[in-house]
């Protein structure tokens, strides 16, 4: 097969945030911009959360990725108001430091969690699965999805 008829990968937006750009370099590496052979990925950046929420409103944004250790808006803190402000927001991975604060990422209706430091193979895997999700129809957490 030539490399004319070869599918094109599905194209997705990922929207990262942190307040530190080192943190953004590294989540984005580790991501890669073909978390697989079927996915590419094109990363927009925010590092407030008034960035995120214009981002949000402005662009289709297909996954956050979003630091749980970032300040003064830490990754938990916008993924549930981006869950309870936002009729269809997108699925939400968010880094964080301990294993043990997943609960926190429950309580925020995070949809993935990902912690330091992050093993490029489990980011690429799971990033994987939540845009093959989000492509095929899967309703993120905390939100009502289209009825219809």
């Amino acid at each position: 097969m030539s490399d004319d008829n070869k599918p094109q990968p599905d194209k997705y937006t990922v929207l990262l945030y942190s307040d530190d750009p080192a943190v953004r370099d590294r989540i984005r590496l580790a991501i890669g911009v073909r978390p697989a052979a079927d996915l590419s990925v094109e990363f927009v950046d925010a590092s407030t959360w008034e960035d995120c929420r214009n981002l949000l409103d402005d662009y289709e944004i297909d996954l956050m990725v979003l630091d749980g250790e970032a300040a003064p808006a830490g990754g938990l803190g916008i993924a549930r108001q981006t869950k309870d402000e936002y009729a269809d927001p997108p699925p939400t991975c968010v880094v964080i430091a301990r294993a043990a604060d997943r609960w926190l990422a429950a309580f925020a209706q995070v949809d993935a969690t990902l912690v330091h430091p992050l093993d490029p193979v489990t980011t690429g895997q799971t990033i994987a699965g939540m845009l093959r999700g989000r492509r095929n129809g899967v309703i993120p957490l905390g939100t009502m999805g289209k009825l219809g």
